[in-house]
């Protein structure tokens, strides 16, 4: 977060963003599941223009074995940008920032998967950011619950996750790059949206108790939103694997 320059408006005076949505308007989001055929789970998401990849492995034996908990599963989050995710060249390999936001995924995860039905295993998810414009933990953890759908996990239920942010003074959902950049907060979360649990909150920046108010208000919105999308990709994945039988079947029986 730093300072607007002085030629960067990013809300005009009749309340439009930059990339003219309204403040209370999300990127046009889209999910497929079931996407790469060797995971045991997976899913695609573009959101705006953040592309991003998720796949689940496992449960499986959990390694090294130092790590096994008797009791429950472990969920492993790696989140990746890849170096040609963004305009100036990421350095490839993990970093400070994908390791803090692998574990903060990593703990959102835990929350919402029944680990206690497969101790001293290891559930892998990994996330890898293909094009990245502001927003890619919350896209990450939104694509990796799809995924984890995917695999057949036990779960109390899918997790969407949004950004809510400051721009110009005011709060704006799903912040893009210029708002990430040169707004003066961002703040995302992830809920179940069916209880309202909020499984991830992270502050950058300064909101008023009121501001915060309004932004909670929003994301909870967008995360009943998400949620639909969430849940349609996985209901098209298992339309087509129906189809697929039916399909079988019925060429058994012409046999």
């Amino acid at each position: 977060m730093s300072g607007t320059p002085s030629d960067i408006k990013l809300i005009d005076e009749n309340g439009i963003r930059i990339d003219g949505r309204k403040v209370d308007e999300m990127r046009p989001l889209k999910i497929e599941a079931g996407v790469l055929k060797r995971a045991d789970g997976s899913a695609y998401l573009e959101w705006g223009k953040n592309k991003v990849i998720a796949a689940v492995y496992g449960p499986r034996e959990c390694h090294p074995r130092h790590m096994q908990n008797p009791a429950k599963a472990i969920v492993q989050c790696k989140y990746n940008m890849m170096s040609f995710s963004v305009s100036d060249r990421k350095r490839p390999g993990p970093d400070r920032r994908s390791i803090e936001i692998s574990k903060i995924i990593s703990e959102a995860l835990e929350n919402v998967v029944f680990t206690e039905n497969f101790p001293r295993t290891s559930i892998d998810v990994y996330i890898e950011v293909l094009q990245a414009n502001a927003g890619t933990r919350v896209a990450g953890l939104t694509a990796a619950s799809v995924a984890l759908a995917d695999a057949g996990i036990p779960m109390k239920d899918l997790v969407p996750a949004v950004a809510v942010g400051k721009a110009d003074g005011q709060i704006v959902l799903d912040l893009n790059k210029e708002e990430d950049n040169y707004g003066s907060a961002d703040l995302p979360i992830a809920m179940i949206p069916r209880t309202g649990e909020v499984v991830l909150m992270q502050m950058d920046g300064h909101m008023t108790m009121e501001e915060v108010d309004i932004a909670l208000g929003y994301a909870t919105k967008a995360c009943r939103e998400i949620y639909e999308v969430q849940k349609d990709a996985l209901r098209r994945r298992y339309a087509v694997q129906a189809g697929a039988v039916d399909e079988d079947d019925s060429s058994d029986e012409e046999a």
